[in-house]
């Protein structure tokens, strides 16, 4: 970043995929036996989550009017999504393999399912900002969280990705953990996890901030694409494995490879682990 290169450049993986997508897990004949049951419970999830956000709104829109008020906004969001994940049906159920570092750290989750945003404030208890995609500026209520808080990055305009994470930079300078999806989208083949992008991992070098890896294990099955007749849905527990650190002190940009490939097989651990019948556990 400090050179002025692209950090969002889409990076070639050594990694090879291991975990089966959702798709082939599935009988035809349950996709639409269910349906209905499944239409029924995205109704409820999206009535339980716009709901609770219309009634939110001013108490939100007061406290992200200024910078000053965000420590409160964030504290108002981890209630507001123990809320959603218990009345949804969803509650999280974490596995620790070790205590959270000091912040500033830079926290790195597969992404399988808009459940993940809601589950990272039950998951990390300490003041961070998330890195989005641009397009979280054109939902409505939602939108208010990416104007000034956290950060929209427009991966389709290089010099506004720089920009973006420049913002994300000067966020760690002032101490502030960061939130950030690698792989920048929900990939269609879901467990299965897409081709890292680089720039999580040159902002952890950048400023030798430690890599919290989060493994988000059942989101996938529990609540798919809502604009998709036959996507998934329906309650369960939601499984999440938070790994132990992995430290960038004396890495430079010539280890982001290394880093990126050790990030990507710490969070297809579990993911591995399930598919193998086994308890998912942090890899090391």
């Amino acid at each position: 970043m400090g050179s002025g290169e692209p950090i969002m450049s889409e990076a070639i993986p050594a990694e090879r995929f291991k975990v089966r997508d959702g798709e082939s897990r599935r009988s035809p004949l349950t996709k639409w036996l269910f349906l209905p049951l499944r239409l029924i419970y995205k109704g409820w999830f999206i009535f339980v989550f716009f709901s609770s956000l219309v009634l939110l709104y001013v108490p939100f829109r007061i406290l992200l009017y200024t910078p000053r008020r965000y420590y409160k906004a964030f504290r108002l969001k981890r209630i507001w999504a123990r809320y959603l994940a218990y009345a949804s049906g969803v509650p999280p159920r974490i596995v620790r393999s070790a205590p959270l570092p000091e912040p500033p750290y830079v926290i790195c989750c597969n992404h399988s399912s808009y459940i993940d945003i809601i589950q990272m404030y039950n998951v990390i208890p300490r003041y961070f900002l998330f890195i989005g995609k641009y397009e979280l500026l054109k939902w409505p209520l939602f939108n208010m969280f990416f104007k000034g808080m956290n950060i929209a990055v427009n991966r389709t305009d290089r010099g506004e990705a720089a920009r973006a994470f420049r913002k994300a930079a000067q966020a760690i300078d002032r101490g502030t953990s960061i939130a950030i999806f690698p792989e920048g989208t929900i990939p269609a083949f879901t467990p299965r996890m897409k081709p890292f992008k680089d720039g999580a991992f040159k902002l952890a070098i950048e400023k030798q901030a430690p890599i919290v890896p989060v493994t988000f294990i059942d989101h996938w099955r529990l609540f798919g694409e809502p604009t998709e007749l036959l996507s998934r849905g329906r309650p369960g527990i939601a499984r999440t494995v938070i790994h132990a650190p992995i430290s960038t002190i004396g890495l430079s940009d010539a280890d982001v490879p290394a880093l990126r490939k050790r990030v990507y097989e710490v969070l297809e651990g579990p993911l591995l682990d399930r598919d193998a019948g086994q308890s998912p556990t942090s890899r090391p």
